[in-house]
């Protein structure tokens, strides 16, 4: 809405080439658009270009298949109250394959009978883990059984880093853009 964030945004037209550059190739990298995620992160430059790599990599260099990742990514940011990235992966996770109910029943996915043996393991690890709570002991041997040993590193990194994404927009109240 209409609430400003904690800090203010970096003012691009203020900045020196170098601040610009990196701002420049953010916006490359992510459609063309700087959102305000990465208009808050540019008051770190060194911080903002390893972000922008981290999840470059987070989201197009793993071996996981995209629907699992964009459901896992929708649990977190859900689970976490971050109505910005769950925006955002809620479209992704549709144009994957996940359907507008499954994504309603997220919330209260262990009554739901919409879930696939694999989408209910990858929830309650995605669920524990932003939780802070224990996996599971069922879990873990479920995972295996869809998941090699890289892809398990790294849906736990997805389910990490969306974790991150959204305590930094909480932390610093930082807004959705209004839509283009």
């Amino acid at each position: 809405g209409g609430m400003m964030a904690r800090l203010a945004y970096v003012d691009l037209s203020a900045a020196n080439h170098e601040l610009r550059d990196l701002a420049e190739r953010v916006a490359a990298e992510r459609g063309g658009r700087l959102i305000n995620q990465y208009r808050m992160l540019l008051h770190s430059p060194p911080i903002a270009s390893a972000w922008l790599q981290f999840a470059s990599a987070v989201r197009f260099q793993t071996t996981l298949d995209p629907a699992s990742s964009e459901l896992a990514i929708c649990c977190v940011t859900r689970l976490a109250g971050a109505e910005y990235p769950y925006r955002a992966h809620s479209r992704l996770a549709l144009r994957h394959g996940v359907s507008h109910d499954q994504l309603g029943a997220i919330s209260d996915w262990r009554a739901s009978s919409l879930f696939t043996r694999q989408q209910r393991a990858i929830l309650s690890y995605a669920e524990a883990l932003t939780l802070g709570a224990p996996v599971d002991a069922d879990v873990f041997p479920e995972l295996l059984e869809f998941f090699d040993e890289r892809a398990l590193v790294e849906l736990t990194v997805v389910i990490a880093f969306y974790l991150m994404v959204a305590r930094f927009l909480g932390g610093l109240e930082i807004e959705p853009e209004t839509e283009p």
